[in-house]
């Protein structure tokens, strides 16, 4: 039993979406390892530019790593057929923005109702939507004066950090704080912690949802 349209996997295939250094990739590859996840695997990485080290993180696992950019493909009707075109051969069923720093169009996420996550380091609807990424979400947070922040992981819609809340997780705000040590304590107490929880939770219905088609 294995794969999809015909052939059955008992794990949920799986592909992240990265940009940069993949240490939110790197946290789902230990969950895997340790056996938080056990209904996923991660069997796909696709970045948006060349170069970012998430791809090594892949390779060094011998997981198919690829590079799917705006500027190689020319438009993003194009690159999202060429992203379209990896997840079918690798027949995903899942698909994880971890860091991913591109915006998909309406028309891509509609094809992929509840089944696309992403992790963002505030408390949604705090700090969040357009713009807001990487160290802005925890500058303009130290900047407000907020003693809790945290993350949010989500469903991705065509609104930018609009889908339905998964889960989240606080993190306290500590005198001192820059937006760099604020960062790192928002991933190791909140990210890394709620990704693979909600990649195993998703996973489970991804499974569900299959033996369901199959049975009818």
């Amino acid at each position: 039993m294995n794969g999809t349209g015909g052939d059955f996997t008992v794990k949920a295939r799986i592909a992240v979406f990265v940009s940069g250094g993949g240490t939110n990739l790197q946290a789902l590859f230990d969950a895997c390892a340790n056996r938080r996840i056990v209904s996923g695997e991660i069997k796909l990485v696709i970045s948006s530019r060349d170069g970012a080290y998430a791809l090594e993180r892949a390779r060094a696992r011998g997981i198919p790593a690829v590079v799917c950019s705006l500027d190689e493909c020319g438009s993003r009707a194009a690159l999202e057929d060429k992203i379209s075109a990896h997840l079918e051969e690798h027949r995903i069923e899942l698909i994880v923005l971890a860091g991913y720093m591109s915006i998909l169009s309406p028309d891509f996420v509609s094809r992929w109702p509840e089944r696309i996550i992403n992790v963002h380091p505030s408390l949604i609807p705090a700090f969040c939507g357009a713009g807001y990424y990487g160290l802005r979400v925890h500058k303009e947070a130290l900047e407000r004066g907020v003693k809790i922040t945290g993350a949010t992981v989500h469903f991705v819609n065509e609104i930018p950090d609009g889908g339905k809340i998964i889960a989240q997780k606080a993190v306290c705000v500590y005198e001192g704080d820059t937006p760099e040590s604020l960062q790192r304590r928002v991933m190791e107490q909140a990210e890394w912690v709620l990704l693979p929880r909600a990649v195993e939770e998703i996973s489970k219905t991804v499974i569900e949802k299959r033996w369901r088609h199959c049975d009818d």
